[in-house]
């Protein structure tokens, strides 16, 4: 084969793969539509006089859900022109003259947010996916698979409705030894949702990986590292032997856990206690350790679940077990969440683990 027809080559493969990018067929697509739209706004003749010149908003907004950053800027001023000549070649009454002056604004807007994502790289629908992603490979709240003898079940409920809370589950099994951490991240809303996600990440691969007495102390310090303006969080730490039933429950400014005896059919609060995390330095936390029997059953939860205005700290704890007795909670699938919804509204995130031995 010649150079010239490698070279050849190369030129065609690239401008194939060039056109299989979704991103420069809606770009091409879009383009097409606007060129269609403007001259059925241009027209003055028959029923194509009936077509507004804001008909060019419907391609512009298709371009802020679709487009990259980069394209999207070229793409709003490439409307904005089109909207100058659907405009020369009709007559313009003033409220015309004021629907365009409109059209202008919305594409400053659609400007300014393809700056804003510029920060980022993203735009369009990928964003979105990448946040969906972000979601489902961390798998907050999910508890591995026990073997049997033992139930386990979780739920995370977040104030605003949306998948991403300041409270998050990080579970792991390692052996014949299960692990979990519940965290309430300080702040509320996104930026709260967002710090807990890169916990989720971070505590996570701490998890499991360090003695159980390390755990807490390596957590505190990764968070003192972060400089966060906000940046402390309160935990509760469980770890469990699945083959005796021993555990150690470890807590860093957080509501104690509670155990569930099936002797008595109590709830007794567990006496651990530590300093929120990233905060200070060179920290220790106390550990409570027992053994859970059959029928017993442990319960970690963040302060949303028993603290609401008006009302104190025990008194939510006494409604917490009373609902959790009345639910029958048994850490089968869904008693968690039911458990969730079953006490009063909150505005603050939510956040539950029962764990417990049959």
């Amino acid at each position: 084969m010649s150079s010239h027809a490698f070279a050849d080559r190369l030129r065609s493969s690239a401008i194939r793969r060039r056109f299989r990018d979704p991103e420069l067929r809606a770009v091409l697509w879009l383009g097409l539509f606007t060129i269609v739209l403007t001259v059925l706004a241009a027209a003055q003749t028959g029923w194509l006089q009936v077509v507004p010149v804001a008909v060019l908003t419907v391609p512009l907004l298709l371009g802020a859900i679709l487009l990259g950053p980069r394209t999207l800027s070229w793409f709003v001023v490439f409307v904005m022109v089109m909207i100058v000549v659907a405009a020369s070649r009709i007559t313009l009454s003033d409220r015309d003259a004021a629907a365009i002056v409109v059209h202008f604004v919305l594409g400053l807007i659609v400007l300014l947010m393809a700056m804003r994502r510029s920060e980022l790289g993203v735009g369009g629908l990928s964003h979105d996916r990448m946040f969906f992603d972000l979601t489902t490979r961390l798998d907050q709240g999910v508890i591995p698979k026990l073997p049997p003898g033992w139930l386990a079940d979780s739920a995370v409920l977040p104030a605003g409705g949306t998948k991403f809370a300041g409270d998050l589950v990080i579970a792991v099994k390692v052996d014949d030894r299960l692990e979990v951490v519940v965290i309430d991240v300080s702040g509320k809303g996104v930026r709260a949702g967002t710090r807990a996600l890169q916990l989720s990440a971070a505590f996570g691969g701490l998890l499991g990986a360090l003695p159980p007495a390390e755990f807490l102390p390596a957590a505190n310090k990764y968070l003192l590292r972060q400089d966060w303006q906000e940046g402390f969080a309160t935990a509760v730490y469980l770890s469990l032997d699945l083959d005796s039933g021993a555990y150690e429950i470890r807590t860093a400014g957080h509501p104690p856990a509670l155990v569930r005896r099936a002797a008595t059919g109590r709830w007794e609060e567990t006496q651990s206690d530590g300093p929120v995390l990233g905060l200070i330095d060179d920290v220790e936390f106390e550990v409570c350790a027992g053994v859970l029997g059959v029928g017993d059953m442990v319960m970690l939860y963040t302060d949303g679940v028993v603290e609401a205005r008006g009302v104190d700290l025990e008194h939510g704890i006494g409604n917490l077990v009373a609902t959790a007795d009345h639910l029958a909670l048994t850490g089968r699938g869904g008693g968690a969440l039911r458990l969730l919804e079953g006490l009063s509204p909150s505005s603050d995130d939510r956040a539950l683990v029962a764990v417990g031995r049959r």
